[in-house]
């Protein structure tokens, strides 16, 4: 039966079909829940989570907790116990239980039991539902009391709900702080429980005057009270309260400074450095050049390193922020001081070489942030030992293969990409340190490397012809055995192989790379290098690889997968022949291309499945295949020209429209359709990007440069041909400056400037329309197909997933038949949605707030016509609301004053942490029959018998005059 069910809710069905599966599953539970037998109760209540999971909607949810609240009232302690654990599995639905008065009630009666276990259970219940309840004063009652309580269990349970409430309720905070004052500081209050109550004082932060009160609390303790656990549990306290009010951050640190100089218990450094590191990830803004000396001088005295490398994590951590800046800034005005005599960079130095790996790493580390964000002229010193930093500890990483020794080694390669990327001058040495040592060292180092290698070439061109020789080298040793390790490795060199060659692979490099993949690698392998090749556009070699592919897979979809790929390698690799000033094989390789991307459109069309269906790839390589067609057309539009030239009386037809266009004969006309036509495209390749919410910025990226190309031709057609007087190249003037991530995207942007300097030269010399016109709109056409497609991650790929369940209420059984609602009514439509993910939420960007957009149509009026105001004819609304703990809830209120049947669409859209607007859908459709009120058609008809007789009489006056 949950099977069934939940297919159909995957199967996207309506919201009565969901509510009566979801119905069905939960009396399968409720049944468990009525049975005699214990183990059969238990059962049932600890599978309600994956219930709540599947219908995250309020109806089923209220449902299920007021069932879980009357077991909890007349069950045993084992029975409560699950019920508490159930709770605190489902925090994130609480909010969603409609009768929560109820609910409570339910739960707060067993407070009142003479079994403290049970009394001890309903506080952490209650505390666990202090979301929903933070101002319930016989919950705040019941905690108070039961401090005082003589049960240890009691307490500790009292103890967990008054934080969970402090956390809440401000009125509970200010409440409760004296009495815990009190018991923390009382002579009979155990140490035990002292140090669970301290904790609590971190929620004291909801105004400035109780934060005040709970900051002097925790010094007091803190001088009273030298114990180890005492002094550590009050600082970390310390620490989050001044974290969460913000206000005594600078404070903190000096206090937590001050404990890691002079505090001897090495407990109590490490708890000062763990804090330190909080407060440097939260708030490195408020750190001072001070605090920062200090830091650097307990880590340059102490002779410990573990402590040592505490502080340097701490300080690594700083120095990627504005900490740094803010340092240098004021270091460099004092007289005689520079960056490079400074204690941190002293200290960085002297840990780059240290034995230690760790310390070692998060002192390049430093080194690093502090060359790449400080753009004074006087660091070429400090350039070169950055660099030297990181080639000794490369290679003392890449000869070991413990998990330290790798994560070591990924710190120093994020670091030389980084360095890479902000000193460009410095990229060729990272770059052959990381070949030469690429010979040497182990396999899991050498995956890695080859990482790394492949992030800075994408950046900048810096792997040269050259340096492939010693790539292939390695590719032919490196695949003696099939082991997990060498199949990634196959993999990775293969990527740094097609980004070192992105022009074009020679044959040689094809070779080796067959015969390697045909010797040890499995079928999984293959598809990932012939992946990475679509990505970097080396396409002969991927459909190669594809085609070897085609026998080796087992259903059905992903033979017709691994078809459509092979077809599209196929279909950009045809425009790989085409040359400059031939027009003529620029039309038969279009032509050729486009067949074959007829082809794959059609085998990935049948590849797609319901729950797969595949609908950004579909969609991308539509607009590709109108986008080849266009320019196409583009092309036969030149062509025309010569083919149909303009007539001898057009200059006398342009004097006559005064049209100066028309002296050009049809050409003009077929050069506007063309401009419109790439004007559409750029604007689907817009919707499209609004669409792909889970993509990932490469990929979101080349759709943009895809509409890009299609903006400038409209361009080029406009100011070339159309209107050269008006037309402006401004908005594409910043195309350049922006820092191209890829090698692909380089080689578009350098297309883009110099079509734009063509016609921009053109426009000023020659009028339209000459025979230099259409020779610079077909050259900026092959120029532009020149440049190999790159197919990016997201076409093979999704690795964030975001969709939005509606439902709406009222919802008829029968999606296709209407509500009736009278139409001097008015209807709520309550739209309720849930947002759920895959297994990396948030991955890329995050939904902020869902935009619903509701619009309703007359479909079929039915009734005699009425006059009715404009205002009430349709209904468009909009609303935006922010989800809590993925749901939305929200009403709209719709006129149906026309008698007939209206279409209710309401459609989904998000928005972002950027702000941007991102069109997700989904889309639902309900159908609302509005019918006349009886008492107006009650009036009607007394009004339509009145005038019977009157029409009756008349009738009779016309037959007496004949």
């Amino acid at each position: 039966m949950a099977s069934n069910s939940t297919k159909s809710f995957l199967a996207d069905a309506g919201y009565g079909e969901q509510e009566l599966d979801a119905n069905s599953a939960l009396m399968e539970l409720d049944k468990g829940l009525r049975s005699g037998k214990l183990g059969e109760q238990c059962e049932a209540v600890v599978r309600f989570p994956r219930l709540f999971q599947k219908y995250p909607f309020p109806i089923l949810i209220n449902s299920a907790f007021l069932k879980l609240a009357d077991v909890f009232r007349v069950g045993n302690n084992f029975l409560r116990l699950c019920v508490l654990k159930v709770t605190q599995q489902s925090e994130k639905h609480l909010e969603k239980i409609l009768n929560v008065d109820e609910f409570v009630k339910r739960i707060f009666s067993v407070i009142h039991s003479n079994d403290p276990v049970a009394r001890a259970i309903t506080l952490r219940m209650l505390g666990s539902l202090a979301s929903i309840i933070p101002e319930r004063k016989n919950a705040h009652h019941s905690i108070r009391q039961s401090l005082d309580s003589h049960d240890n269990v009691e307490v500790e349970a009292a103890v967990f709900a008054a934080a969970n409430f402090s956390a809440q309720s401000k009125d509970f905070a200010v409440g409760i702080c004296n009495k815990i004052s009190e018991m923390i500081q009382g002579l009979a209050t155990p140490v035990d429980l002292k140090l669970k109550l301290i904790p609590i004082l971190q929620h004291m932060h909801h105004d400035a005057i109780l934060a005040s009160s709970a900051r002097q609390l925790l010094q007091q303790l803190v001088t009273s009270y030298p114990s180890t656990k005492m002094v550590i549990v009050s600082l970390h306290t310390f620490t989050l309260l001044a974290a969460s009010s913000l206000v005594d951050t600078p404070k903190q640190i000096q206090l937590l400074l001050q404990y890691l100089k002079n505090d001897p218990r090495k407990a109590v450094k490490r708890l000062a450095i763990q804090d330190l590191k909080l407060l440097a990830n939260k708030t490195p803004h408020t750190w001072s050049r001070e605090n920062i000396q200090a830091l650097c001088e307990c880590a340059l005295q102490t002779p410990y390193d573990s402590l040592k490398l505490g502080m340097l994590s701490v300080l690594s951590t700083l120095s990627g922020t504005i900490a740094v800046k803010h340092y240098f800034s004021i270091a460099s005005g004092n007289v005689g001081s520079s960056p490079r005599s400074s204690d941190l960079v002293k200290l960085a130095q002297e840990c780059c070489y240290h034995n230690n790996r760790g310390i070692a790493a998060h002192g390049v580390r430093v080194l690093t942030n502090i060359t790449v964000s400080c753009q004074e002229k006087d660091l070429l010193a400090l350039e070169q030992d950055a660099v030297f930093g990181l080639e000794s500890l490369l290679v003392l990483c890449s000869q070991d293969d413990s998990p330290g020794a790798q994560a070591t080694l990924k710190i120093a390669l994020k670091c030389m990409v980084k360095l890479a990327k902000g000193r460009p001058h410095l990229s060729q040495s990272v770059v052959e340190t990381l070949l030469t040592q690429l010979h040497s060292a182990q396999d899991a180092a050498r995956i890695l490397m080859c990482h790394c290698l492949a992030a800075i070439a994408m950046q900048l061109p810096v792997l040269g012809d050259g340096m492939l020789g010693d790539l292939m080298e390695l590719y032919k040793v490196i695949g003696r055995s099939a082991t997990d390790k060498q199949q990634e490795l196959l993999v990775s060199l293969a990527t740094v192989i097609f980004v070192a060659s992105q022009k074009a692979l020679s044959a040689e490099i094809k070779a080796v790379i067959k015969q390697q993949l045909e010797s040890v690698s499995n079928g999984w392998t293959v598809y990932r290098i012939a992946r990475q090749a679509s990505r970097m556009g080396n396409h002969d070699m991927a459909r190669e690889l594809y085609q070897s592919l085609l026998t080796q897979v087992a259903s059905e979809h992903f033979y017709f997968w691994l078809n459509s790929l092979k077809e599209f390698s196929h279909a950009e690799q045809c425009l790989t022949g085409l040359q400059e000033e031939n027009y003529s094989s620029a039309l038969s390789c279009i032509a050729e291309s486009l067949k074959f991307y007829h082809k794959g459109i059609a085998s990935l069309t049948a590849a797609s499945t319901p729950l797969n269906p595949l609908s950004f790839q579909c969609e991308f390589v539509k607009l590709r295949i109108d986008l080849l067609q266009a320019f196409s057309q583009l092309i036969c539009t030149c062509n025309s020209l010569k083919t149909s030239p303009p007539p001898a009386i057009a200059t006398t037809i342009a004097m006559t429209l005064g049209n100066e266009l028309q002296r050009c004969g049809r050409i003009s006309n077929q050069m506007k359709q063309s401009m419109e036509e790439f004007r559409s495209l750029a604007s689907r390749y817009g919707d499209l990007y609004q669409a792909s919410f889970d993509a990932d910025s490469a990929t979101l990226r080349n759709v943009e440069l895809q509409q890009q190309s299609c903006l400038l031709m409209s361009h080029a057609i406009e100011a070339l041909i159309l209107d050269p007087e008006s037309a402006s190249s401004q908005e594409y003037g910043s195309v350049g400056a922006a820092h191209a991530d890829s090698e692909y995207e380089r080689r578009m942007m350098s297309v883009y400037n110099h079509v734009l300097e063509e016609v921009e030269s053109l426009n000023r010399k020659y009028t339209p329309v000459s025979y230099m016109h259409t020779a610079c709109l077909c050259n900026a056409i092959i120029a532009l197909l020149k440049v190999p497609l790159s197919f990016q991650r997201y076409f093979f790929q999704k690795l964030q997933s975001t969709s939005i369940k509606l439902a709406l209420s009222p919802s008829p059984r029968n999606p296709a038949e209407p509500i009736a609602v009278q139409n001097n009514q008015q209807l709520a439509l309550k739209v309720e949605g849930v947002v759920q993910h895959g297994s990396k939420p948030g991955l890329f960007r995050k939904i902020q707030s869902v935009c619903l957009n509701v619009s309703s149509t007359l479909q079929s009026k039915s009734g005699q016509e009425f006059k009715i105001p404009i205002d009430n004819m349709t209904n468009e609304m909009e609303q935006r609301v922010e989800p809590h703990n993925d749901y939305f809830s929200t009403q709209f209120l719709l006129n149906f004053a026309i008698l007939g049947t209206h279409n209710i669409t309401v459609e989904s859209s998000v928005k972002d942490a950027n702000g941007i607007v991102w069109k997700t859908g989904p889309r639902t459709t309900i159908f609302v029959k509005s019918l006349e009120d009886p008492y107006s058609q009650q009036i009607r008809l007394q009004q339509q018998q009145a005038q019977q007789p009157l029409q009756q009489q008349q009738q009779r006056n016309a037959y007496s005059r004949f």
